[in-house]
């Protein structure tokens, strides 16, 4: 069973500020199942933005509630202001979750797309 996204996002912001980074809920989106969006600010000006995985990433039986991918690697906020208006566009449900972390941590569990 999923945890639902509220939840979810709640215990992200607790982990990153545990950590010494900064984060805010830059949009909330639907609390029971709306996708979480990544942007990762490290401060220097380059952002990258991570999201849901694709289905096929998850084995049949896994235990992993949420993966996510790397969308934009070293990218301006414009970019990815961009990137994530179009986002909403398909899904107006998601959440965004702005991190500013000088390491560029997500804090959530990467899947590399191989090929």
């Amino acid at each position: 069973m999923r945890v639902r996204t509220d939840f979810w996002v709640g215990a992200l912001c607790r982990r990153v500020q545990a950590a010494g980074a900064f984060v805010a809920i830059a949009r909330k989106g639907a609390d029971e199942a709306g996708a979480v969006f990544i942007g990762v600010d490290r401060r220097n000006g380059v952002h990258d933005l991570y999201g849901p995985a694709p289905q096929s990433f998850f084995e049949e039986g896994a235990q992993a509630d949420r993966m996510f991918v790397r969308y934009l690697e070293d990218a301006t906020a414009d970019k990815l202001a961009e990137r994530m208006a179009s986002e909403i566009r398909f899904d107006p449900d998601l959440w965004l979750v702005d991190i500013e972390d000088n390491e560029g941590r997500p804090f959530v569990e990467i899947r590399r797309i191989e090929g």
